[in-house]
């Protein structure tokens, strides 16, 4: 067996209860049949100029399916974008990529395929193109005719604990397995200090830093993003193999190099010991198990209230505004 895990779409609907029965991998193989390749192609020259757009990818899909379902709500522009949103303003990028793959596709079969489904599709690539599992993305959304900058302001969040986390995984018809898988997409990218430098120095309010944060990361995380710095300054979320997909993200985990707050109380938290840290041991042990979950997570992720028909949603033309009938 490869590096790859390679698991079929039939098994995956087995394994996933989550996905969609509406959607179908199969549904442009007539109206756009080399969609795929298209897509693959523009994020695989994006990724060789910037290995950051991988993550930067899987993000943007992320937390466009947590508000309003995967309708590529966080693509569009205006006043309440949901890009002005306090997770995403300054940091959420790839909406360039996702414009130059719309009018990749559109020049192939105008009209035809929503920006939902390309952004589902390049999310996917992503993973594949860094080293991780491959599977067959459900297709067939459609794209929503609002933006919702309040609910993006409630994402999960890395200040939050880690009930609150679970809480808003179950919100979306998600659970705790979730949580954990859909983490590891931390074993590459980038954060800004603003996102950890609470736990450098003075964690809590308590005068020093976080505890559960290994001593060596911190010193080197201190000379990243000293106090008074600039919260614009990053770090690899997985500083083993930041541009790999791959399970060291938990092995950091146990040895307290998470670089978020809401990484580490995966395993180091109170609550983790009945809820999420026997995964992120199985995850540490078996990189197998974790791309089957993580592939499972994210087709349960890609199948989060999605538009499929009526007239709540359209394919756009620009994935930046409805469309002017």
């Amino acid at each position: 067996m490869g590096e790859h895990v390679l698991l079929t779409v039939f098994t995956l609907c087995m394994l996933c209860s989550g996905a969609k029965a509406q959607l179908n991998p199969n549904i442009y193989a007539k109206s756009c049949p080399y969609l795929v390749p298209i897509v693959r192609r523009q994020v695989m020259i994006a990724l060789k100029a910037d290995t950051r757009m991988a993550a930067s990818l899987i993000r943007l899909h992320f937390h466009d399916c947590f508000v309003n379902g995967c309708d590529a709500s966080v693509l569009l522009d205006g006043d309440d974008s949901e890009k002005l949103a306090l997770p995403n303003l300054n940091s959420a990028r790839g909406f360039e990529l996702i414009d130059t793959i719309k009018a990749a596709v559109e020049y192939a079969c105008p009209g035809v395929v929503s920006c939902a489904d390309i952004l589902s599709l390049a999310a996917r690539d992503s993973v594949v193109l860094s080293g991780g599992p491959q599977w067959r993305v459900a297709l067939g959304r459609k794209d929503g005719l609002v933006a919702n900058q309040s609910s993006a302001n409630n994402l999960p969040s890395p200040f939050e604990p880690l009930d609150a986390i679970i809480a808003k995984f179950v919100a979306v018809g998600l659970n705790v397995a979730d949580v954990v898988a859909l983490s590891g997409a931390h074993t590459f990218g980038q954060a800004k200090c603003d996102v950890f430098n609470n736990r450098l120095f003075n964690f809590k309010g308590a005068g020093s830093p976080d505890t559960t944060l290994e001593t060596t990361l911190l010193s080197d995380l201190r000379t990243v993003c000293p106090a008074g710095g600039s919260g614009n300054q990053t770090a690899p979320l997985d500083s083993n193999s930041t541009s790999a997909f791959d399970n060291n993200y938990f092995k950091n985990l146990l040895e307290g190099k998470g670089l978020l707050s809401s990484d580490q109380i995966l395993f180091s938290s109170d609550l983790a010991v009945n809820t999420t840290k026997r995964l992120v041991e199985a995850y540490s042990r078996s990189q197998y198990l974790f791309f089957k979950d993580f592939t499972c997570s994210m087709i349960k992720m890609g199948g989060i209230a999605n538009l499929v028909n009526g007239s709540n949603g359209e394919v756009r033309k620009n994935c930046r505004v409805i469309n002017n009938y």
